[in-house]
């Protein structure tokens, strides 16, 4: 069992929790006779694509590390779960405190190990435990249910490939290594450039897709998360192309060059990006 919690904890917990309430009734009264126009109008469904900016507006001040902006950014995430909540109370579906009650009781059956007399001496330990658990809540719940029904259909289409390809792993259906991968992408690209000849936009979509999630299947075999990496990409074009647009004068003047002086200006970018790259001693700079 786990060391009983600390009277300073208990006194922050109770404090969160008073917020909390405080924000759930902000909430209700926004979405009460007479209160915001525009808060009232909205359905699950118009606030779904907030809830994805915010989401990403999250990992962004992650990754920039910019803590005073990741407490707000928290905060507009949570208004969301806020949202949906006080909807879902005003629809007779349940309610906020149904939410913390199912996450809290989640909380405790998949850590056995601190809750229970279960062991777990190291991460891999608990994870195959909280993937067993997860099994055996979808076998009680339905009988019939796929190896795969626990992947929402909802979540960012490169993270539901990952977890797909991770799934079917887990009985065998996989690429022994990345190098079959390799191949599976030569594979892809050449029967996207069929569908391209043929000029069929919806094959063309199709075969796009399949090529995105050997992509994505490669990314995971290589143990790299592709949203991460995708970001990381994002935020290099912008750099150079940044770098474009002050070595052309400004945005108006990068406009009005010819092809060939935009691609000269992007590899002048890129040698700049290069030449203030770090140098690792015993490496070349590619």
């Amino acid at each position: 069992m786990s060391d009983p919690v600390s009277h300073d904890d208990l006194e922050a917990q109770a404090a969160a929790a008073t917020s909390l309430q405080k924000a759930a009734a902000i909430m209700a009264r926004l979405r009460a006779p007479g209160g915001c126009p525009w808060d009232r109008e909205q359905t699950f469904d118009s606030i779904k694509p907030y809830t994805l900016e915010e989401t990403y507006e999250v990992f962004d001040a992650i990754e920039r590390r910019a803590w005073p902006e990741l407490k707000d950014e928290l905060g507009d995430l949570l208004l969301q779960v806020l949202f949906y909540a006080q909807m879902a109370t005003e629809a007779g579906y349940f309610d906020l405190r149904d939410v913390a009650e199912n996450l809290h009781a989640k909380l405790i059956r998949r850590h056995p190990h601190v809750f229970g007399d279960a062991q777990a001496t190291d991460s891999s330990a608990v994870l195959r435990n909280w993937e067993q658990i997860k099994v055996e809540e979808k076998k009680a719940a339905n009988s019939e249910a796929s190896l795969l029904d626990g992947i929402p259909r909802s979540m960012a289409a490169t993270l539901e490939a990952t977890k797909l390809g991770s799934k079917a792993a887990k009985v065998g259906f996989d690429w022994p290594d990345a190098n079959g991968l390799f191949a599976k992408l030569a594979e892809e690209i050449a029967e996207l450039r069929a569908e391209i000849e043929r000029d069929d936009a919806d094959r063309v979509e199709a075969e796009f897709g399949d090529l995105l999630f050997t992509a994505m299947n490669l990314a995971r075999h290589l143990k790299v998360d592709a949203e991460s990496a995708l970001r990381r990409s994002n935020a290099k074009f912008r750099a150079r192309f940044a770098a474009m647009e002050l070595a052309a004068g400004g945005a108006a003047a990068l406009q009005a060059l010819p092809a060939e002086e935009l691609e000269r200006l992007w590899e002048e970018a890129k040698a700049t990006e290069h030449k203030n790259e770090p140098k690792h001693e015993g490496t070349l700079s590619a």
